[in-house]
């Protein structure tokens, strides 16, 4: 095969991305982000010139879980995974596919950290956001931002897996027949790529593993039916004493080490809710303000029973701000998710939490997405969706109304 020729399965994959974006309003949804952003490489993927990163088949997924229904994505997302590693495996086989793997490696890497840099600044000026309005035009940014980091994170470990797959074929095929001595000298797919997941507002709820499972097989899985019992939850990461973390980004700042103390902040995240009142008054107290910040968007992406959890941790310590706050940058998750957590939230008896989530997820996102929120469960979420959209304006419960009606629901 020559380098310009492409194999059969990626054409067959290409077919099966038309027939999957032919189901879907590519207006709206993540197909709709996709089509303004990045209309050459969807054309691209769409004609099977290229094959798209597995992030970007989830997305599409999770826009196919809000039109038609979480049971009939999950179908599709056992054959889209099964088409696209097939795709990706085929690509991969032509002659000088690992210079354009590495050399894509080393693009993502780059806008991996501009995309960090990006959102450190960004933090720093919500810290000093003047007005609301100010605050949500910089949310909004961040929402765009931390997808950018996420996209990027994602197809940096996809890319490293792809090529430690290459090293590992090319050890069977030339290396010599295996010993005592040579796992030592077997390519091992990177630590990040085996053993940890993209995080973020699109991947809540997703369980952690620590198996070799390829990343884009990890991070496939869709929201539960609400019919469902929600998937266990790994234990959250032990707390250090709070002092010892303020004082280790402290260190890390003065050193100048942005992305080592970005990283102390997403462990911290982790923390159990509990924990993390206290290290708020302990970060203000020692200028870190806008890490404060930073590590609330950060917990913005916990799955929705953890979120529930700091959420009301931070409201029984008295800092409702920072609990309004957590809230209004949930919504950048895909409609599904927003609408488990809103349920959990009442479930929890934090009905008043539940309507500031939506509030933020209707004065940010589209009418039509608020109406995708409603297929995860009609009969409690249309009335509640209607009377916090009254509680925005007239006219967005008018707009609500309308897209809910389009949608198939009695408003």
């Amino acid at each position: 095969m020559t380098v310009g020729q492409l194999p059969d399965q990626v054409g067959e994959f290409a077919r099966y991305l038309r027939e999957l974006l032919d189901r879907l309003d590519q207006a709206t949804g993540w197909c709709g982000v996709f089509w303004q952003r990045d209309p050459d490489g969807m054309r691209a993927c769409l004609d099977g010139v290229e094959v798209p990163p597995w992030d970007v088949v989830q997305a599409l997924l999770h826009d196919l879980a809000a039109d038609r229904g979480i049971p009939e994505a999950e179908r599709e997302t056992r054959r889209a995974r099964t088409l696209h590693r097939a795709s990706l495996t085929a690509y991969d086989a032509r002659p000088g596919a690992r210079q354009l793997l590495a050399d894509r490696l080393d693009l993502m890497v780059t806008e991996q950290r501009a995309a960090l840099e990006r959102q450190a600044d960004l933090s720093r000026q919500l810290a000093e956001a003047a007005t609301p309005d100010e605050a949500d035009r910089i949310n909004l940014d961040l929402a765009w931002v931390r997808d950018d980091h996420e996209r990027a994170t994602a197809r940096c470990a996809e890319l490293q897996e792809r090529l430690a797959r290459l090293d590992a074929d090319e050890f069977h095929v030339f290396g010599p027949p295996p010993t005592e001595d040579t796992p030592a000298r077997t390519p091992r797919v990177p630590e990040q790529t085996r053993t940890r997941r993209p995080r973020g507002a699109r991947y809540a709820g997703l369980p952690d593993t620590d198996t070799d499972t390829d990343t884009y097989e990890q991070t496939d899985a869709l929201a539960p039916a609400p019919t469902q019992a929600p998937a266990p939850t790994p234990a959250p990461t032990q707390a250090p004493p709070t002092t010892q973390t303020v004082q280790t980004l402290l260190h890390l700042r003065h050193e100048g080490r942005t992305g080592e103390a970005h990283a102390v902040l997403v462990e911290a995240a982790a923390w159990p809710a509990p924990h993390l009142p206290p290290l708020a008054v302990e970060l203000h107290r020692a200028g870190l303000a806008a890490d404060w910040a930073t590590l609330l968007w950060e917990a913005a992406s916990l799955p929705p029973d953890r979120l529930v959890a700091l959420a009301d941790a931070l409201a029984g310590a008295g800092r409702a701000d920072d609990c309004r706050k957590l809230l209004r940058q949930g919504v950048a998750r895909p409609a599904p998710e927003i609408a488990e957590a809103v349920l959990a939230l009442i479930d929890a008896g934090r009905e008043r939490e539940a309507r500031a989530l939506l509030d933020s997820y209707l004065r940010v996102r589209t009418p039509e997405d608020a109406a995708r929120c409603a297929h995860t469960d009609p009969r409690r979420l249309v009335p509640l969706l209607l009377e916090t959209a009254r509680a925005v304006s007239e006219e967005r419960r008018w707009d609500v109304a309308h897209a809910l009606r389009v949608a198939g629901f009695t408003a």
